[in-house]
């Protein structure tokens, strides 16, 4: 474990605890001179950790056998579909799949392909769209009204779920091809009622990983303090959730925001118990009367988004300064058109996932009988991808 985060720590880290240092000191009148290493970051090495812990804790908790077969385990930690930007795969589900007999699954394969194509479909067509208009937004934010500053982080909100969201489509899909199946990693978050029903949808490898390796130890530890032990628990997970995103104050504040939000939570629930599970559950759906709530947690995940975008705190206070400074004084009206693509495909994706919050996925459409009518879905997503598809831009999460 030391050993892992050490390197995880070492990598992703240095430079980011050695400037904060040196500032803190040179604040306070020691001069000390910068220093840094020119560090190249390792490709997916967030997401390798933690699959080698998890295997390290799923052994100490005897969910799993260790095993001596080392290429079974090169290969769970190294698995390519989710090496790079996950999902986070626990040892207990994903290493054992590796000792079965490997036969090809036609009806897995092809629930594989829709997959791929769906979250082609949310990467291409949504989140690379979205991009241009995001980060023109956010680059020269001082230029803009306070509208087009609040419909900017709006935008990101769908351009960081198509483009993490798909991608996780996309690797899920591959390995259902090769006959693996990997837990579910989103289960439409932006219909969740609440921040705790959140981070139950979103991400959902990395916080039930949090929730059961570091918020439930937490919580026993601070179990004498009750509901503000709980609260304690819960900051601490989501600061470190923050700096796991990135090497910088503006993750660990998006992190500590979140954690200010479970106040509400934990004080009003008679038994606050988890933030987040890594049991598939059966999702019942939010339905028209939830909408109100839906549309409040939207916009406070919404708020956080602009300390995860901005490129440092400062940036982050200066763009939320720029937003409450002309929010009542400027037109309304005044506000940067977004491109026609996201006003026709970001409705059409919201409409599509509201319809189908009972499935796995947006394209999961196995009950449609009628063959002819799956491939002509399949043909038209096809065509809409080649003709709408914006310039390819990297993975959001290929950067944690």
């Amino acid at each position: 474990m030391s050993f892992n985060l050490g390197i995880l720590g070492f990598f992703k880290y240095f430079n980011f605890f050695i400037d904060s240092w040196i500032s803190a000191f040179n604040s306070i009148g020691y001069e000390m001179e910068y220093y840094s290493l020119n560090i190249i970051l390792p490709v997916g090495i967030s997401f390798y950790t933690f699959q080698t812990m998890s295997y390290s804790l799923d052994i100490s908790k005897r969910k799993l056998e260790p095993t001596k077969d080392f290429i079974a385990f090169a290969t769970f930690v190294a698995f390519f579909p989710q090496l790079v930007a996950g999902p986070i795969e626990r040892a207990s589900n994903l290493l054992p799949q590796f000792f079965k007999k490997r036969h090809f699954d036609y009806k897995m394969a092809i629930d594989g392909g829709r997959q791929i194509l769906w979250g082609l479909l949310k990467k291409v067509v949504i989140a690379d769209n979205c991009a241009s208009y995001v980060d023109d937004i956010f680059q020269n934010f001082s230029n803009y009204s306070s509208a087009s500053l609040i419909l900017g982080v709006v935008i990101f909100a769908f351009q960081i779920y198509a483009d993490f969201s798909g991608y996780t489509d996309i690797a899920i899909g591959v390995a259902k091809l090769f006959g693996f199946e990997f837990k579910r990693n989103f289960n439409y978050p932006y219909f969740s009622t609440n921040i705790s029903d959140f981070w139950k949808k979103w991400h959902i490898s990395l916080s039930s990983w949090l929730n059961d390796y570091l918020f439930t130890p937490l919580a026993v530890e601070f179990r004498n303090y009750k509901k503000y032990g709980i609260f304690m628990a819960v900051f601490i997970t989501f600061l470190i959730s923050g700096l796991w995103h990135g090497a910088g104050w503006n993750y660990i504040f998006w992190g500590g925001i979140h954690g200010l939000f479970y106040i509400p939570i934990i004080f009003s629930q008679k038994r606050f118990s988890s933030i987040s599970t890594n049991k598939v559950v059966k999702n019942k759906g939010a339905t028209y009367k939830d909408i109100p709530k839906i549309i409040l947690t939207f916009f406070m995940v919404c708020f956080t988004y602009i300390f995860f975008r901005s490129t440092s705190l400062k940036n982050a206070f200066a763009f939320n300064e720029a937003v409450w400074d002309g929010l009542f004084k400027q037109n309304i009206l005044d506000i940067k058109t977004p491109d026609i693509t996201l006003l026709i495909f970001i409705p059409l994706l919201i409409i599509t996932e509201w319809f189908q919050q009972s499935k796995d996925f947006g394209l999961d459409i196995q009950n449609i009988n009628s063959k002819l009518v799956r491939w002509l879905i399949y043909i038209l997503i096809l065509f809409t991808i080649l003709i709408f598809g914006a310039k390819s831009k990297s993975f959001i999460y290929f950067q944690f």
